[in-house]
Order: C-alpha cells, then sequence, then structure tokens
C-alpha cells in the first residue's frame, strides 16, 4: 500500500484553502444550473441559478489562463427589469483566485470586486432560450489602488421556464 503525506504537497494554510475551493464547486456543482453562458471575448464560462427569479447568482470561470492564475467570480445578481425576451440586472461580486494561491503564484485568494450591470435579451424567437447577454462590469483590485472598466458580451442558454 502506498500512502501520500500531503502536509508536504500543501501547508496548512494551502490545505484549508484547497478545502474551500473543494466545497465551493462541490455546491456549485448540486445547485442544479438554471443557465450556462460563455463570454468568448473575455474567455469566461458561466454558471448561474435560475436568472427568471428576482435575485440569482452567478459563478464565473476564468478559461483561457493557465492553471495558476485560474480566477473565479462569485456574483449574486437582482433583477432590475423582466420581460419574456429580455431581462435587465445589476449585480456585484468578488473575483478569487484559488489555484494561484495553491500554485504559489499569489498569497490572495481574494482579487478584485466589480460592480456588474447587464441585460440579456432573446433575438430569436424561434429559440427564446438561447440569449445575448451584454455588461458593463467597473472592476477594482484588492486594495482598491487601481481598477478598469470591463465589458462583457456573450451567448446564455436558460434551462426551461421555471418561475
Amino acid at each position: 500500500m502506498i500512502k501520500v503525506n500531503f502536509q508536504f504537497l500543501f501547508p496548512d494554510q494551502k490545505r484549508r484553502w484547497s478545502g474551500i475551493f473543494l466545497v465551493l464547486f462541490g455546491l456549485s456543482a448540486t445547485a442544479n444550473a438554471q443557465s450556462i453562458g460563455y463570454y468568448p471575448w473575455n474567455g469566461l464560462l458561466s454558471v448561474s441559478t435560475n436568472p427568471i427569479k428576482p435575485v440569482w447568482l452567478d459563478v464565473r470561470l476564468q478559461t483561457n489562463t493557465l492553471f495558476g492564475s485560474l480566477s473565479t467570480e462569485i456574483l449574486p445578481m437582482v433583477n432590475l427589469s423582466r420581460k419574456e425576451n429580455y431581462q435587465v440586472y445589476l449585480g456585484g461580486g468578488i473575483r478569487f483566485n484559488f489555484i494561484g494561491v495553491l500554485a504559489n503564484q499569489t498569497n490572495n485568494i481574494v482579487e478584485g470586486y466589480s460592480l456588474n450591470i447587464g441585460t440579456r435579451v432573446a433575438p430569436f424567437k424561434s429559440v427564446p432560450n438561447v440569449r445575448v447577454a451584454f455588461e458593463l462590469a467597473p472592476y477594482v483590485v484588492r486594495k482598491f489602488d487601481s481598477g478598469v472598466l470591463k465589458s462583457n458580451l456573450g451567448v446564455v442558454y436558460t434551462f426551461g421556464r421555471k418561475e
């Protein structure tokens, strides 16, 4: 029998953060995602709870990067206006870098904060669950000493019509 001692692979703090990452990942997998989206120019994969509800949660994973700088964003959202063919929403979020901490590329698990305002529009009546998403998202780094105005453009598919 081979025995692996993870203490040498993950010192105490890194084991704690890896545990937190695994718990968050497990929770998102069991949350029964209600929509999935992709923002190709930003390399973001989005999985969210039911965006038709007044309040919903969006989790985004960076897909165009090495594992050492893989970022995850958790964004609670509130629908400001919602009709059958569009919705306007507002939310704020925190950007984490769990893998960067594990790979010794950073000591800070929190990278920054964002405020997202966006819309999802269903341009095709034949496929109303396919939506085009556009967002403006001011983003500041963890210490609030710099920031950038990000924009996200992507495609979202919403599963079913559950109210």
